[in-house]
């Protein structure tokens, strides 16, 4: 079998690569900025696209017998880690069910990703399942992700100023990185803000309705992306998500207001899902590459600027739910979760290990932080 091993593009002349790429408001690309990977221009790899499609062929339809229990459990040790962290006299003890809670949340939520690719049919009742046991306690309802994430995949907007989840960081200034950590630890401020205050107020007031839903209504991180408002069946269950979110957000304001909440149980609350965002935020950062600074790619492109951490035991805690295979992922978006592990062995098997699949595959979340980090302080300093 024949395999695609042309070395990718490296770029030196990023004058003339700024010329070519589609500009980004927040983002200047200057002859500063050091050689990168460039993807733009590389061809897909046919083999490795119908590799991947002919070897997972009897994986695509998702189990229920899978999906409930690891929701179910995850959830179940969630909140009662939480209750643990909240009614514990120690603070040792306090400290070991918060990080059980934090885990275990982390998991739960990252369902959100699997119902934005699901065919519900084939797991009927999942989405509202996961909305109520995780989505609405948590505020993060899945219409925040539901017609985002999937622009992400597609082959025109993927890495430009159309995909709501990219930016070019390794390109951007140092001070980037530690930015998105300090947004995530804000997030549980920052839904209760959304959901308990403004969003009540924008079904009074049309205008800010629109900002809403245009910058608040998605988790993204293109701060040039605008959502839609939604259409159809989809405006419904995005009506009853936001109620349910909302209905949360002010019950926990009242009760904190009122002292019925005591400022003890809301603060490790707000610990917890600071703590899931964290965890999340450091997943996201290390997801890519972060190298395409607006040019559309193929789908071998786009899996060369993603990543698989196949390997050891922490990956199953920072990237849980199939996560550890990010680049797979991108390569077959609708493969369920619990197949990736299988697909992953066998196109391995099957490309070797000198093949286009081999290149997105690195051993640590560490390794992949401090290439990021190390591309800010080199490319971004312009």
């Amino acid at each position: 079998m024949t395999r695609s091993n042309a070395p990718l593009a490296t770029h030196d002349e990023p004058a003339r690569e700024h010329r070519m790429m589609q500009p980004r408001p927040d983002i200047t690309i200057t002859a500063a900025a050091t050689a990168r990977t460039v993807l733009a221009g590389v061809a897909d790899d046919r083999v490795l696209l119908r590799t991947a499609a002919e070897l997972t062929r009897d994986l695509q339809r998702p189990s229920p017998w899978i999906y409930w229990p690891d929701l179910g459990i995850s959830a179940t040790l969630a909140y009662a880690a939480l209750a643990g962290a909240i009614m514990a006299h120690s603070t040792w003890v306090a400290w070991a069910c918060g990080g059980m809670a934090v885990l275990a949340l982390y998991r739960a939520t990252l369902f959100i990703h699997e119902i934005t690719h699901l065919n519900h049919a084939q797991l009927p009742g999942f989405r509202l399942g996961w909305n109520v046991l995780v989505g609405v306690p948590t505020m993060l309802p899945s219409f925040l992700y539901e017609g985002i994430h999937t622009q992400h995949h597609t082959r025109v907007k993927y890495g430009t100023i159309e995909d709501p989840e990219y930016l070019p960081l390794a390109l951007m200034k140092p001070w980037s990185v530690p930015l998105f950590f300090v947004a995530s630890v804000l997030m549980p401020i920052g839904l209760i803000v959304r959901f308990g205050v403004i969003g009540p107020l924008s079904l009074l007031i049309p205008r800010l309705r629109t900002l809403v839903v245009e910058r608040f209504s998605g988790l993204q991180m293109n701060p040039a992306y605008r959502r839609r408002p939604p259409e159809g069946a989809f405006a419904r269950i995005w009506f009853w998500q936001e109620l349910g979110a909302s209905l949360m957000a002010l019950a926990l304001l009242a009760g904190a207001i009122t002292g019925l909440l005591p400022l003890h149980a809301l603060l490790v609350y707000g610990a917890v899902i600071a703590g899931t965002a964290l965890l999340n935020q450091a997943r996201t950062l290390v997801a890519h590459r972060w190298e395409n600074a607006g040019e559309p790619l193929t789908v071998t492109a786009q899996f060369l600027d993603s990543t698989n951490v196949p390997d050891g035991v922490l990956p199953l805690l920072w990237a849980p739910v199939g996560l550890r295979y990010h680049a797979l992922h991108h390569l077959l978006p609708s493969l369920p979760y619990h197949a990736l592990s299988a697909a992953h062995r066998r196109i391995a098997a099957a490309q070797g290990a000198g093949s286009t699949y081999a290149r997105a595959n690195y051993p640590t979340l560490r390794g992949l932080l401090g290439h990021l980090m190390r591309s800010t302080m080199t490319r971004g300093r312009a």
